[in-house]
């Protein structure tokens, strides 16, 4: 495996996005969006992962119109500065940003994945709506099905619009994502042209998948959910 981390262009000025590629040719490309802590070690460490399973995996750092940076998992406060700038628009276009460097790398949109954490679970619905790439995943995301405490709006007006095959996966624990939230952006996705799955986890709370947060991570719901988003990403990465 090789990491580095590059410098991209955006409309609102460069973006670091860490890069890990694998060793051998890839199965498809993964661009990881991170949780609404940044892209810390986690996220890095996730970004990891998906090259070991084969993928060329990049993590944008969207944050960069407030300086950048990661908060602490219980420092809210900072948390509110690194959204400081943030709209769909410009999320928007620093994902395009990505897809473009990952063109540079030889891959078509149906051979480029998104997943998504957290804030990032939101970011990969948003991109689903708006583009058509190969597949998208979404981790207890929240702001879709209702509006968003940091602002965002809900999505789930816009569902039936979505463009790319999109697999979403929440707990039922999530004190953030009620499951009446969750029922019912299952039954607004029905009505997608494309493929959808929601996916609930009895006993799991909001970041379950995340083992840097011994009070929420989850074992056998992280090591399901993993396993489906790489069966996701077979399933729907040309």
């Amino acid at each position: 495996m090789a990491e580095t981390t590059h410098t991209l262009t955006t409309p609102d000025g460069p973006m670091d996005c860490y890069e890990a590629v694998p060793d051998g040719d890839a199965r498809g490309a993964v661009i990881v969006v991170q949780e609404a802590f940044g892209v810390n070690e986690h996220i890095r460490d996730v970004t990891r992962r998906f090259a070991t399973a084969g993928f060329h995996a990049v993590a944008p750092s969207l944050f960069h119109r407030a300086g950048g940076g990661v908060a602490e998992y219980s420092d809210f406060e900072t948390v509110i500065k690194l959204f400081d700038g943030i709209t769909d628009d410009g999320t928007l276009a620093d994902i395009d940003s990505t897809i473009e460097h990952l063109h540079g790398c030889d891959f078509a949109d149906r051979q480029i994945g998104i997943v998504g954490f957290c804030w990032g679970g939101r970011v990969t619905f948003l991109v689903s709506l708006r583009r058509a790439i190969g597949a998208g995943v979404g981790f207890y995301g929240g702001g879709i099905a209702a509006d968003s405490p940091l602002g965002a709006k809900g999505l789930i007006d816009e569902a039936a619009e979505l463009q790319t095959p999109w697999l979403g996966l929440f707990g039922d624990e999530d004190g953030s994502i009620p499951v009446e939230q969750v029922e019912a952006l299952r039954e607004a996705v029905k009505g997608a042209s494309v493929e959808t799955e929601i996916v609930r986890y009895p006993g799991a709370a909001h970041g379950f998948h995340c083992d840097a947060r011994p009070d929420a991570f989850n074992a056998e719901a992280a090591a399901d959910a993993w396993n489906r988003t790489l069966a996701w990403y077979d399933a729907h990465l040309g």
